[in-house]
């Protein structure tokens, strides 16, 4: 049995972590940490754990969990476990870091979009980072692993079979994504007021949104070199989901079929990424509350470009069920335990 601790507990991610792991077989919750609420009980702040959880909820002693745990979550805000984690600390249980913390491998560049210090870069050169899809192998021997964000998820998800395969220019690719207001944390803030998000859609982040640098890391390894992407994500009134839809001009003439080729042969054996039929859009009614990233292509001939799309819940793949699908592969466990989640109908 995995002995699991959680900091950040109390968060969109980390109560997402609770709802998935009190169900994986071969996991146990053994640390609630919330700094907001500790010694509150955990089902008092969601009522949707009353008679599941009778903890109350600790502190955010990283130290004292690194005994008590064989795995430590941490759903925190950036600069957080680059703060606390360390060579004593990985040799006692490993970590898989929700934050941006060990994404981007630069700490130059990490600083500069995120605007804070990152005061443990010796580590960031072993993080692995946690997209099953590419870096599975990676993930087994891994001590800590940095999950990927919501938006990078997805729009690589999207994208990276056709820039491996050289189907479209590198620096061409636009990427449109609108995600659910649970993406924004469970913070209080005005902007995220029922009124100031119900009955309308903004982008936001135009130019500066900080995944923009991880989505550009990632893609550059399909590609084979260093890219710039254009992305801007928007806010949509819904609580969870993410819908991204990528633009990209053809690097050479090829078939609509072949484009699909190419997806079926990289996630043809992939559980949790779905190729859809031909025609058959991705939608996050279809996805939501599960693990699984839906994908598809459409070639415009008249304007000579690959339209990429894919559709996830962003605390799922986008973040929780992505961490415990990261914890399976480290564990060596089936990497679809505690994750058979099954869409919501409605």
């Amino acid at each position: 049995m995995i002995k699991a601790g959680i900091i950040g507990s109390t968060g969109y991610a980390g109560a997402e972590l609770v709802r998935i792991l009190l169900n994986h077989p071969d996991a146990k919750i053994v640390w609630y940490g919330s700094r907001s609420f500790t010694g509150q009980p955990y089902a008092e702040i969601y009522g949707s754990f009353f008679e599941l959880v009778d903890e109350a909820c600790l502190d955010d002693n990283m130290e004292e969990l690194a005994d008590a745990a064989d795995v430590i979550f941490t759903a925190t805000p950036q600069g957080y476990c680059a703060s606390k984690v360390s060579e004593d600390l990985l040799s006692r249980a490993k970590v898989i870091d929700l934050s941006a913390d060990f994404r981007i491998k630069d700490a130059a560049r990490y600083e500069e979009w995120y605007a804070i210090h990152h005061p443990t870069p010796e580590f960031l050169g072993e993080a692995v980072y946690g997209l099953p899809e590419l870096n599975r192998d990676l993930i087994k021997g891994a001590r800590l692993i940095a999950n990927p964000g919501c938006f990078p998820t997805c729009s690589v998800l999207s994208v990276f079979p056709a820039m491996k395969a050289g189907f479209i220019e590198p620096d061409s690719v636009i990427i449109d994504a609108k995600s659910g207001t649970t993406g924004a944390g469970r913070g209080a803030k005005v902007q995220n007021l029922y009124c100031e998000v119900n009955e309308t859609v903004k982008p936001y982040g135009v130019t500066t949104h900080r995944h923009t640098p991880e989505i550009e890391d990632q893609l550059a390894k399909a590609a084979g070199r260093e890219i710039a992407v254009q992305f801007t994500p928007h806010l949509i009134p819904m609580n969870r989901g993410i819908l991204v839809t990528a633009y990209a001009r053809l690097a050479k003439d090829v078939t609509e079929q072949e484009i699909r080729a190419a997806y079926t042969e990289m996630y043809g054996d992939e559980t949790f990424v779905r190729v859809l039929p031909e025609g058959k859009v991705p939608e996050t009614r279809y996805v939501r509350g599960s693990n699984y990233a839906d994908v598809n292509v459409r070639v415009d001939r008249r304007t000579g470009r690959l339209i990429m799309m894919g559709a996830i819940d962003n605390i799922v793949k986008g973040a929780a069920g992505q961490a415990v699908q990261n914890m399976n592969v480290m564990f060596g466990l089936d990497e679809a335990e505690g994750l058979r989640l099954v869409p919501e109908c409605v």
